[in-house]
């Protein structure tokens, strides 16, 4: 079969095969929420401390960072079916593994094969969808629906979580991707039609993918544990040394190889570079922001766990509303006026959280992160299908692999640079209100009060120093997206579809 035969099914095909794509990325997002839950039933059966519980979710971050542009380039290459459902196999595969780990080191192994399998999932689900919905609007439409998985398995982490935890220990939160896979592996095998690139690899570049694998070993490692080894410790300075050697021999490798991992003719189009730039934005400012309001609600609003969770649930369902009203807009609205507004909408979210402090009602999360929510979800779908219809559809995986890394780069360096900030923004202000207090008594007790205001007070001056600079760092991005400029917008190219 060729290109147009993909074009002619039938519309209920082609949601079938969406809501298939959507149960994979549902599941591989869930399982990275869902595990930090599990971080203390762990800690405490293995025996391990808090700091070697780390590298469980560490190596995963590392594994599925260095993998994702690799399945990206298989599934152009040997199929996007193909390589789906491999990636589908191994990831039940080491669930199962995982739900078995007889200590950390096997675990963090088995972590390392999820992850291997996980990174499958991104780029090639992608792909699926942007070579199944061909009109502009119904693939943005579809792209922003199935984006919207991602927030609903942000939320849902913690929901679901909690109780198998509870009820059935840590092990359960691995054990139960087996029946959920198998649902979804069977649709795939089922609905998911085979696409190939016209363009057949005949030499793959082992030696692009090995050095682009060092260099994000060396940038997410640094960017995880930095804060814990030391900004400027020999660890982190070696790893800055790494990233920048191995990404100037990559860059040579890749520009020169006639079928690179990582095409750098897409960063030649002004379109792919600034829409990238804008997700890079996005992605950091909403991953470090929301990454400390679990921390605030458990430190000094005394929510649980669980009741954190439920604080978060307007968050995926206002996404997963606004993701298709953003594709809805596609074709007739431009495209950077749909990311300028989405991205400015963000950023008023992230900016009502400087009103928290500790007497905050629930209220004074819910409705930010609904905002912000809202503004992140509606401009998903242009931001996605800029890049899915900038490139030829044989590079689609590619493109959407450079993507991932991308939004995971942004995630990691946000959670890094926010938390950093908070902690140096806390230091700072203890010493400005502890040199600005002047205490009119000699009260023993009344200095011992002081000396427990005054680090609370510093630390919520801090939370809100974070969210101003994340809500600026929004607002910034808003207006620089309006540099996206859509001329041409590739609509169809040859594939092949068994």
């Amino acid at each position: 079969m060729n290109e147009q035969s993909q074009s002619e099914n039938g519309n209920g095909l082609k949601w079938w095969i969406l809501l298939t794509v959507i149960i994979g990325t549902f599941l591989g997002r869930l399982d990275q929420t869902i595990v930090n839950l599990a971080l203390p039933k762990i800690i405490q059966e293995f025996n391990i401390t808090v700091s070697s519980a780390g590298w469980i979710a560490t190596a995963y971050i590392l594994a599925n960072a260095i993998f994702v542009p690799i399945w990206g380039k298989l599934g152009d290459t040997i199929g996007r079916k193909k390589v789906y459902i491999m990636g589908f196999t191994l990831f039940i595969f080491g669930s199962i593994l995982a739900g078995f780990a007889w200590d950390l080191k096997s675990l963090i192994v088995f972590r390392i094969i999820q992850a291997i399998a996980g990174s499958a999932d991104y780029p090639t689900a992608m792909a699926i969808v942007a070579v199944t919905f061909r009109e502009g609007r119904e693939r943005a439409q579809a792209l922003g629906i199935w984006s919207s998985a991602f927030a609903a398995a942000t939320v849902f982490g913690p929901l679901i979580g909690g109780p198998l935890i509870d009820n059935f220990g840590w092990r359960s939160v691995f054990l139960v991707n087996l029946p959920v896979g198998i649902i979804g592996l069977a649709m795939a095998l089922i609905f998911v039609k085979e696409s190939v690139s016209e363009k057949k690899t005949v030499h793959f570049d082992v030696w692009g993918a090995l050095t682009l694998g060092i260099t994000l070993s060396a940038l997410v490692l640094v960017l995880d544990r930095g804060q814990d080894w030391g900004w400027l410790s020999v660890s982190s300075v070696l790893s800055y040394v790494t990233v920048i050697v191995f990404a100037c021999i990559f860059y040579r490798i890749d520009s020169r190889h006639p079928e690179p991992i990582v095409d750098f003719k897409f960063f030649r189009q002004n379109v792919f570079v600034a829409t990238l730039a804008n997700n890079f934005i996005v992605f950091m400012a909403m991953m470090g922001g929301v990454f400390i309001i679990p921390v605030f609600a458990q430190t000094f609003l005394g929510y649980s766990a669980t009741q954190t969770g439920y604080l978060f649930m307007p968050m995926a369902f206002m996404m997963m509303l606004a993701a298709p009203l953003g594709g809805n807009l596609t074709g007739r609205i431009q495209p950077r006026y749909i990311i300028f507004a989405s991205t400015l909408v963000a950023s008023i979210g992230m900016l009502l959280f400087t009103r928290l402090d500790p007497r905050s009602p629930a209220t004074d999360i819910i409705l930010p992160v609904s905002v912000m929510a809202f503004g992140m979800g509606f401009g998903m779908a242009a931001r996605t299908n800029i890049i899915a219809s900038s490139v030829p559809t044989d590079e689609i995986g590619v493109a959407s692999s450079v993507l991932a890394l991308a939004r995971n780069i942004a995630g990691a360096f946000g959670i890094a640079f926010f938390a950093t900030l908070l902690t140096y923004a806390t230091e700072s202000n203890v010493l400005a209100l502890a040199q600005n207090s002047i205490v009119h008594t000699t009260d023993p007790a009344v200095y011992g009060s002081v000396a427990v205001l005054i680090p609370l007070k510093a630390q919520i001056l801090a939370y809100r120093t974070v969210f101003t600079v994340a809500a600026w760092l929004l607002f910034i991005g808003s207006w620089a997206s309006l540099t996206i400029k859509v001329k041409n917008i590739n609509s169809s190219a040859k594939v092949h579809v068994e």
